[in-house]
């Protein structure tokens, strides 16, 4: 079993425009609102701003959020991004790019067709040294994230900065990987609690079992509509501030997460 603390969090989806507006929404005292949030990523410079695509907007806005709902500087912690499908939009514009005669793709489309382009851009923007990781595992991309990230925070002795995003895909890649709305999240891990802990995980891995579920309809279409808002039912335990037993599937194996 592992034990990590939060000590920020960071969200950008339908309705929640950030933690705060989130976390009402997640008690319920705030009703869902299905608009989608245009984040500003304003951490970035702003000829890198114009560069970048929505997806690593997304996944810095709730990266800076974190870091700063923490008071941690953003050079102190490693991170990790874990997303399924990354900048998807981009995908779509290389591919009808590469469908005409001339073949002719973009200097800036190529550079913001890796996986990591938004660990890159996360680097430019704040200047960090640290490890960064990305990686993807298709819908248990949060899973394989928060294991991934909580394993490095115990074993290195340091903060961890968790990112998860996923959007969805232009037409017609969307009709075969489909993605019903945009979502990010970002979690600051530690490995003993700070003056701004927010909430303990424990976390093991255990045999396959089905994912935690979202107790409102809407909620819980947004969760099973996009991988990165598996993470939905880990932040409405930590928005509840009572102690829940959840699990998320891991392919053949599940994590278990018990918050306190």
């Amino acid at each position: 079993m592992i034990t990590v603390h939060i000590a920020g969090i960071g969200l950008c989806g339908p309705g929640m425009a950030d933690w705060t507006a989130g976390r009402a929404v997640l008690r319920g005292e705030t009703p869902y609102d299905d608009t989608p949030p245009k984040p500003a990523a304003a951490i970035l410079p702003p000829a890198e701003r114009r560069r970048c695509g929505q997806a690593t907007r997304f996944a810095l806005q709730v990266a800076q959020e974190a870091m700063t709902q923490a008071g941690f500087p953003p050079t102190q912690a490693a991170v990790v991004f874990a997303s399924s499908d990354a900048d998807g939009e981009n995908l779509h514009h290389i591919l009808e790019s590469l469908a005409q005669s001339e073949h002719e793709v973009s200097p800036t489309r190529f550079h913001n067709s890796v996986h990591n382009a938004a660990a890159g851009y996360w680097n430019i923007a704040t200047g960090a040294r640290t490890p960064a990781n990305s990686l993807a595992a298709f819908d248990a991309s949060f899973a394989a994230g928060l294991l991934e990230a909580a394993v490095q925070a115990v074993a290195e002795n340091i903060p961890v900065l968790l990112v998860v995003f996923d959007l969805p895909f232009p037409s017609p890649l969307n009709e075969v990987r489909t993605i019903t709305a945009p979502f990010a999240a970002a979690l600051l891990l530690t490995p003993q609690a700070t003056a701004a802990a927010m909430a303990r995980l424990q976390i093991s891995l255990d045999t396959e079992q089905a994912d935690s579920a979202m107790d409102r309809a809407e909620l819980e279409a947004l969760r099973s509509g996009n991988p990165a808002a598996r993470a939905l039912p880990l932040l409405q335990a930590i928005a509840s501030e009572q102690g829940q037993r959840l699990s998320l599937n891991y392919g053949v194996n599940s994590l278990t997460i018990s918050t306190c």
